[in-house]
């Protein structure tokens, strides 16, 4: 063996250690927001800041910095090995920034919040949900002075979740949208007035959890290499290729709710699955980036889980699943109903036009919180007057306004905005998909998804963050993001709709 790969095992043995404990916290994680007694939630705190200090040690030790050094200067690597030393070394310079205190702090304000969060929508009230919110907001502005930024502060949290978004680029985005968004709107409006009651019957939580179940295996998802679980806010994680897990959750009055958060955390899940395993603990070995992880899981749920085609084979299915509530509804009547458009509360089952506004709402209090011209006790005012002014709905509670989202108490500034630029970039995929796979919505519309999946693997999930977001699209598309895509796609849904 030469130098250079004896160099690059070390590196790589440092790195998967580093990644063990890593998601030895995930997995702490992943039980705190499932099964966790609710007495254990101080000293899971404990333990998983005691972890985060650790994994960022290793992340930080000095002799990892020289050996990424060296290898980022060395010959002979090839060009995945090349990418995950420089991607490695980013990585490394960016922790180096942050003291191991620091990090820990960090950890248990989360920890603190998301007890804090669970126990506000428990009781219904912001204010229980506000001191430790305020606390982890300072954090995140600490954490946005120590990683450095140009223009908006809000720009170093951009960064974290998609490398070179700036508040710039994206206020243009959403004030260019603003008016196209309206004008579909309103022409969704003028559509036949569908009677969706029947997705609001009593639909029992054990049959919405077998059909959930039945459906994942259908898109491909592994269980042998994963599972599902129920959690407060639906959400996927993992701890290697061979280890992914759902959640999700369930209303037995509202029978989309469980549906589509299957549907959408399976596109998240199938991504983990497919990124290559032997590249674990190496950043070819994780996702591109949040707006490319969205871009899978809008994917599935809208681009193939809302359309005509798919229903066409899964509605016979799910009438054997609930043969009394849907017994008089027929195939159409129901693509009409899970695709009606309406302002609504929640942004988790907000239809696919509307959705976008919702994330402009929480995108404009993120980057005004973080720049100081507002304070966290402003948020309930603020989000009940943007929910007034965008969507024309009043927020009854604090549950079903601003405390419905989990992402704050997790410290996820910065996140939401990828939720737009994931259906954006899926409209534009699954547009180059059916150039490439022969009859594709042909396939959907008879049960055969893999063919779809396989794309998918083949064309995103095996180069892991081989690519930033823009260079992928350029590589599956021919070019950069462009919101023409999803602008037609959502016209001619409309279109379907009469």
């Amino acid at each position: 063996m030469n130098h250079t790969a004896s160099l690059y095992n070390q590196y790589k043995a440092a790195a998967q250690k580093i990644a063990d404990v890593k998601y030895a916290n995930a997995v702490l994680q992943w039980d705190q927001e499932t099964y966790l007694p609710s007495k254990g939630a101080a000293a899971r705190a404990t333990q998983m800041a005691t972890l985060s200090e650790l994994a960022h040690g290793l992340s930080t030790d000095k002799k990892l910095g020289e050996l990424l050094l060296e290898l980022n200067a060395a010959e002979g690597l090839n060009e995945r090995e090349k990418k995950n030393v420089q991607l490695s070394l980013e990585d490394y310079q960016k922790q180096e920034k942050f003291s191991g205190a620091f990090v820990r702090q960090m950890s248990e304000a989360i920890s603190t919040s998301f007890h804090a969060w669970i126990e506000a929508r428990k009781q219904n009230d912001f204010k229980v949900f506000q001191p430790a919110l305020e606390t982890l907001v300072q954090l995140k502005k600490e954490e946005a002075e120590i990683l450095g930024y140009q223009g908006h502060p809000y720009n170093a949290l951009l960064n974290e979740y998609e490398k070179g978004v700036t508040v710039q680029l994206l206020d243009n985005v959403f004030a260019s949208l603003t008016q196209p968004l309206g004008e579909l709107l309103e022409k969704a409006k003028q559509l036949p007035m569908v009677d969706d009651s029947f997705l609001h019957q009593y639909f029992p939580k054990q049959q919405q959890w077998d059909w959930g179940m039945d459906l994942i295996q259908q898109l491909g998802f592994d269980l042998e290499a994963g599972r599902q679980d129920i959690a407060e806010h639906p959400f996927t994680t993992n701890f290697s290729s061979q280890d992914v897990r759902l959640t999700t959750r369930i209303d037995e009055n509202d029978f989309a709710n469980m549906t589509w958060s299957c549907i959408h955390e399976v596109g998240h899940g199938l991504y983990e699955q497919g990124l290559p395993d032997d590249q674990y603990g190496l950043p070819c070995g994780e996702y591109a980036s949040l707006s490319i992880h969205e871009s899978q899981s809008r994917l599935w749920e809208n681009s193939a889980g809302r359309s005509k085609g798919f229903w066409q084979h899964y509605y016979p299915v799910l009438q054997t699943y609930f043969p009394e509530p849907l017994k008089h509804v027929d195939v159409h009547r129901f693509y009409q109903s899970i695709n009606k458009i309406q302002p609504s509360l929640i942004r988790t089952e907000a239809d696919e036009l509307t959705y976008h506004f919702h994330v402009n709402i929480r995108y404009s209090i993120e980057k005004e919180i973080i720049s100081g011209h507002c304070s966290v006790a402003d948020i309930p005012g603020i989000w009940n007057e943007q929910y007034r002014k965008f969507l024309g709905v009043i927020v009854p509670d604090d549950k079903q306004g601003c405390l419905q989202d989990v992402h704050w108490s997790h410290g996820s500034f910065g996140y939401f905005p990828t939720y737009s630029l994931g259906s954006f970039y899926a409209a534009q995929f699954f547009e180059q998909a059916k150039k490439e796979i022969p009859g594709l919505e042909q396939q959907i519309s008879v049960g055969n998804t893999m063919e779809l999946l396989n794309w998918l693997r083949n064309a995103v999930h095996q180069y892991g963050r081989m690519y930033t977001s823009e260079e992928l699209c350029r590589k599956i598309t021919g070019e950069g993001l462009n919101v023409a895509h999803f602008m037609n796609y959502l016209s001619n849904k409309i279109d379907t709709l009469k």
